[in-house]
């Protein structure tokens, strides 16, 4: 019986926990927490978005970061596989907008709990509360790990630490330390899926407005970054919500910087519709001032803003605004621009950007080239998606690889 040692107790080390007691191994895991999940427990505001119900290859295009790497993981344990297992073990899931996967009950104690069952039936042993010191390597080939003083010795290590986003929940970067001890290269570690500070003081005005079906697109010169219609959030120090996340994984190479941001807030209608519904709202309010005429088409919060932007005195009666004023309107409303100047800091993002090189790994086992009986798994990779349940699926599936060929 093979001696397999997994560090972190997050999904994909239960997935590699699980696959690899399978395979009959004796199987441990050491988490530095008291308990299991607990960035999971967090996920999708405690609702855990657990993976997307889309096909393998839209799964892939919304892995940015190196998701060709992933074919071999996704392919032999899918999102349908982990829904199975999942449901399988008394949890029903739901599909949502956008292929979103969660737990029926919109509970993700759910989801560990499931994993925990499994944990317990295939007599998986737990340390929890306990750091990982140091990893033991000899003659290119994994020996075991040390615990302050005391060496204990395996047959394969999975190390599966998390990056360094939500610090609280035990990602800390253990697992790039060890990595680098065994001559693995670290590419550069950054926050992806993160909130933006923005430059515009009137940005401070609109915290705590949220804004649904909007689209927002980022240039370089004249290239397209990031375009996309979802929601987003303004908040006390810039931008947030799922689309500003998503685009976010696109620019933090650019920044600290000035990126343009480009928020159309009615994309669902074109220029001359615009221009119209205008018309018509103006026509209903013609002899009221310009600052009470926009209520039928905008959030009172954002209405001091557009009139400010727009240069039209607020107190000027509707009937006396030229068509060349309402036209600035158009185009206000269809690029509203805020300016990109830094993300939020690492411990605030969702995900880690960077990681253990994946030249260096094995793509069809998730093991290390560099030495042997040393496995990845999950987020200390430098792999990572866009919001949508993506990057949990590619702990589950990275997981399960480490864990059936350890």
């Amino acid at each position: 019986m093979r001696e397999v040692f997994i560090i972190g107790g997050g999904p994909s080390g239960m997935m590699a926990a699980i696959t690899a007691a399978q395979k009959g191994n004796r199987v441990t895991i050491f988490e530095k927490n008291n308990k299991l999940g607990k960035k999971l427990f967090i996920t999708g505001k405690g609702r855990c978005n657990v993976t997307n119900a889309s096909d393998i290859e839209e799964i892939i295009e919304n892995i940015p970061g190196n998701g060709n790497f992933l074919y071999s993981a996704l392919y032999t344990f899918t999102n349908n596989n982990l829904m199975d297992l999942i449901e399988g073990e008394g949890v029903p899931l739901k599909i949502e907008r956008g292929n979103r996967v969660f737990p029926k009950s919109d509970k993700s104690s759910d989801i560990i709990k499931a994993f925990e069952g499994l944990l317990k039936k295939l007599k998986v042993k737990l340390i929890l509360n306990t750091n990982v010191d140091d990893i033991i390597i000899d003659s290119n080939t994994i020996k075991g790990i040390t615990i302050g003083n005391k060496n204990m010795y395996c047959d394969s290590l999975i190390i599966a630490t998390g990056g360094k986003s939500y610090p609280l929940t035990g990602s800390t970067g253990d697992g790039y330390a060890f990595a680098k001890k065994a001559g693995h290269t670290i590419e550069d570690i950054k926050p992806s899926l993160v909130p933006i500070i923005t430059k515009e003081d009137y940005v401070k005005e609109l915290q705590g407005l949220s804004l649904k079906n909007v689209s927002i697109s980022v240039k370089s010169g004249k290239k397209m970054i990031y375009s996309d219609l979802g929601e987003m959030i303004f908040t006390h120090f810039g931008i947030s919500g799922p689309l500003v996340l998503s685009m976010s994984r696109y620019i933090t190479n650019m920044l600290p910087g000035k990126v343009l941001v480009h928020i159309n807030l009615k994309p669902g209608l074109t220029e001359e519709q615009l221009d119209k519904r205008i018309h018509r709202d103006f026509e209903k309010y013609s002899n009221k001032m310009f600052k009470n005429s926009l209520d039928d088409l905008l959030p009172q919060k954002i209405i001091p803003i557009i009139i400010r932007l727009s240069g039209i005195d607020e107190k000027k009666e509707v009937n006396q605004i030229s068509k060349s004023e309402r036209e600035s309107i158009v185009n206000l409303l269809r690029d509203f621009k805020v300016t990109a100047i830094d993300t939020r800091p690492i411990d605030e993002a969702i995900i880690t950007s960077g990681g253990v090189c994946v030249k260096e790994i094995n793509p069809s086992t998730m093991e290390s080239k560099l030495v042997n009986g040393l496995f990845y798994a999950g987020e200390v990779i430098d792999v990572d998606a866009l919001t949508g349940g993506f990057n949990l699926q590619i702990a589950f599936s990275t997981g399960y690889l480490a864990g059936s060929n350890c």
